[in-house]
């Protein structure tokens, strides 16, 4: 079973687009500071690197990856022991994100559904999307 699915977090690449605009203006009204513009720039491409996120499903692997893949993650089909659909919290927040109650890792761009798999070593993470019912049936008809 392959799957693959781009979701595009639309208001993150709006926040992106101020904010270089932000700082094109204090720059051009503060004067060029090359340590100013570095941390500047880290910024926007760290965030621009959460606009999608890219989700593919291959014979042996569940693979996650953000924008142009600084930040991505595997998960081996063979441990992966349920996926559901679910529905997160607003508070739980847009990127990676660490809850301790309950205790999940989240991985979202845009929006409040999700999947959620569990994996033989009992860590549980929630993986984004605007397609649930589709991602959690490719995950299901892969891990069987």
């Amino acid at each position: 079973m392959n799957y693959k699915h781009t979701q595009t977090g639309y208001f993150i690449i709006v926040v992106s687009l101020a904010l270089v605009l932000l700082f094109g203006f204090i720059l051009s009204t503060t004067g060029f500071e090359p340590v100013v513009f570095a941390i500047m720039l880290l910024s926007v491409l760290i965030l621009i690197s959460f606009t999608t996120l890219n989700v593919m499903i291959n014979e042996n692997y569940l693979r996650i990856k953000f924008g142009y893949g600084i930040f991505r993650k595997s998960f081996p089909l063979s441990e992966i022991v349920s996926a559901r659909t679910v529905r997160n919290h607003w508070y739980y927040g847009w990127g990676i994100r660490l809850w301790l109650w309950p205790k999940i890792l989240i991985f979202n761009v845009s929006g409040l559904d999700a999947v959620e798999i569990s994996m033989e070593n009992g860590k549980i993470y929630r993986i984004g999307t605007d397609e649930p019912k589709e991602l959690e049936s490719a995950i299901l008809q892969a891990v069987r």
